[in-house]
């Protein structure tokens, strides 16, 4: 046997057709090499050591990640640069020119929304106007103790609020013991009264406090003298117009001017609000807001002054319910920075659809002196 036989390079042609057959010396071509299948093979390319991982070693392993057109979505480059991969299929596929285009659902508009429960904050409203004026034309000193409660509640709201998101504990029971004394004094005697009545109301809270530790003293005596002006203070001027002969109906101008006022900058602002008044402050209170609690009240000044009270003309009453309107924003203004300071939308839940008892004291607080004081100007004191 020729040794060259075994294992030496095929001669030229080997895999070639031939009508002669194999060519002689070679070695047999068995079942895998039959020369008819070898036409039909393609030659496997060779596939490239890449390192995984972009070095020049493979990794722990010792394997190389496969890459080249072993894979259907890879096409043969080596073999028919432009022939197309397997089942290839375009990436970003153009639309057809006449294919019709899905419509693109647009979101339903969005309705303004009040923000509260508009159904029970209108139910309270009317619920407290009819206790508020029965008990106003019915019996002077029953009104009296409405305006009573009412400061008592307003200063328990706000010494909790403050207490709770400021650690600040003003003495609740001097407050609300000289609140109600200045009210009924404010009747009484009038500002005279309301001034004595303060200042004792204030060295009541400065010696209540003593009773404590002295950590906090002076942020917890600051806080009570504060509630005891920004509260019953200023509700004793309420109590000071109707202790005249006509107080019924002054106190009833004075919570008309005010209703009618934030009713106006609540419809106008809600219907066409567009440029803010004080963002920083109260984010929805907008200028036209304002402009609308100015004609509303102007509107319904001048008619009050001129059909409810006596010797009162109605550009008298203009200028009344412009005042109103500008005090009660300020106060509603107020009030939202010390809400904005505590981090609270409201300064309680008395009151569905309102808040708390502060909540709607915001806007009476500051416009009673105001009204108090134009109608001395205006008509006298009765």
């Amino acid at each position: 046997m020729n040794d060259s036989s075994w294992g030496a390079p095929p001669q030229a042609g080997y895999w070639g057709p031939s009508d002669q057959g194999p060519v002689q010396g070679a070695g047999p071509a068995g079942p895998a090499y039959d020369a008819h299948y070898a036409q039909q093979t393609r030659p496997m390319p060779i596939v490239p050591d890449v390192p995984e991982h972009g070095g020049d070693q493979d990794d722990d392993q010792g394997t190389a990640r496969l890459s080249g057109p072993l894979f259907r979505d890879e096409p043969f480059h080596d073999q028919n640069p432009s022939a197309q991969p397997y089942a290839a299929v375009p990436q970003n596929p153009e639309p057809m020119p006449d294919a019709p285009q899905p419509a693109q659902s647009q979101p339903p508009p969005q309705k303004k929304s009040a923000g509260r429960d508009l159904g029970a904050a209108i139910g309270v409203g009317v619920g407290l106007g009819v206790v508020i004026v029965a008990s106003l034309f019915v019996v002077k000193a029953v009104f009296v103790g409405v305006i009573a409660v009412a400061v008592v509640v307003g200063l328990w709201e706000l010494t909790k609020r403050l207490e709770e998101r400021k650690g600040i504990k003003a003495p609740l029971v001097p407050l609300a013991i000289g609140g109600a004394a200045m009210v009924v004094a404010g009747y009484a005697r009038g500002a005279e009264g309301a001034w004595v009545a303060m200042a004792l109301t204030a060295l009541a809270v400065l010696v209540w406090r003593m009773t404590e530790p002295p950590e906090g003293y002076l942020k917890d005596v600051t806080a009570g003298l504060f509630a005891a002006f920004y509260v019953p203070f200023l509700a004793t001027f309420v109590a000071m117009m109707l202790a005249a002969d006509d107080g019924a109906w002054r106190v009833l101008v004075f919570l008309i001017l005010t209703v009618v006022s934030d009713t106006g900058a609540y419809a106008v602002g809600w219907r066409f609000g567009k440029k803010k008044l004080a963002p920083r402050i109260s984010p929805g209170k907008t200028r036209e807001g304002l402009l609308g609690a100015v004609a509303f009240a102007m509107v319904a000044g001048a008619l009050c002054m001129q059909f409810l009270i006596d010797d009162g003309t109605w550009w008298q009453g203009l200028l009344l319910g412009l005042v109103v309107a500008v005090s009660a924003t300020l106060g509603d203004l107020g009030e939202s920075m010390i809400k904005r300071d505590l981090g609270i939308k409201d300064m309680g839940t008395l009151l569905p659809g309102h808040g708390g008892i502060m909540d709607r004291l915001d806007s009476l607080l500051p416009t009673a002196p105001v009204v108090w004081l134009l109608l001395v100007i205006f008509v006298g004191s009765g």
